[in-house]
């Protein structure tokens, strides 16, 4: 059950939706420009939240995929723990664009399979904020991979949502059949049952197979 599920079990009364997308706090409280996806299931009142909270350096698209946006703009912090960690291990900047990328196809097997729409994790809270959390050392997920990529300990006290939810989706994605080897990796690296040179390995050696 997600954010916007429990909030819409709570808040009965009146529209509800989810603001989210690639951005950090910091660059939107600075002025910097910055594009978000509005995601609500009813669309009817989406348009003047839109035009409410736009501003000259925040341009807001509306989309009707609640689901695909908030697993979205979670399953995007798993990857980005294991980029940090391939950066981290010095496995080279080609190895990090193959993970985003196949950590993108893990995301939409999943979010599809949980009634998300494709053309949502194409989108700003699919991909784009996936881009941005698997690339910059401004993100606590990334962070926490290149510590664990280096042998490092790492700030207990700091968030790291990709760590619970690469955890949380074991049993899951087993259960739903959902092939997912970055995520069963990071899940194993965040558990402490496998090193990266053996998470490394696992991948590697996966059969060859088409790009889907």
């Amino acid at each position: 059950l997600g954010g916007y599920s429990v909030l819409r079990s709570v808040y009965v009364a009146g529209p509800s939706g989810l603001l989210t997308g690639p951005s950090f706090a910091a660059d939107i409280a600075g002025g910097l420009p910055t594009a978000l996806t509005l995601a609500a299931a009813a669309q009817e009142g989406a348009g003047a939240w839109q035009a409410a909270l736009s501003t000259e350096t925040l341009r807001l698209y509306t989309s009707s995929d609640p689901i695909g946006a908030e697993l979205g703009g979670a399953l995007k912090n798993v990857i980005a723990i294991a980029c940090g960690a391939t950066i981290g291990a010095g496995l080279g900047q080609s190895a990090r664009a193959a993970l985003i990328t196949r950590g993108q196809a893990e995301i939409m097997r999943y979010a599809v399979k949980l009634g998300a729409q494709p053309e949502t994790l194409a989108g700003l809270s699919g991909f784009g904020d996936l881009c941005l959390t698997c690339t910059s050392q401004k993100s606590r997920n990334y962070q926490f991979g290149l510590a664990l990529g280096r042998g490092q300990a790492f700030d207990k006290a700091v968030t790291v949502e990709g760590r619970a939810t690469a955890l949380a989706l074991l049993p899951i994605m087993e259960r739903l059949d959902i092939d997912m080897p970055i995520t069963k990796a990071v899940a194993g690296l965040c558990s402490g049952a496998i090193t990266v040179s053996q998470a490394l390995a696992a991948l590697m050696a996966r059969p060859l197979r088409k790009e889907l």
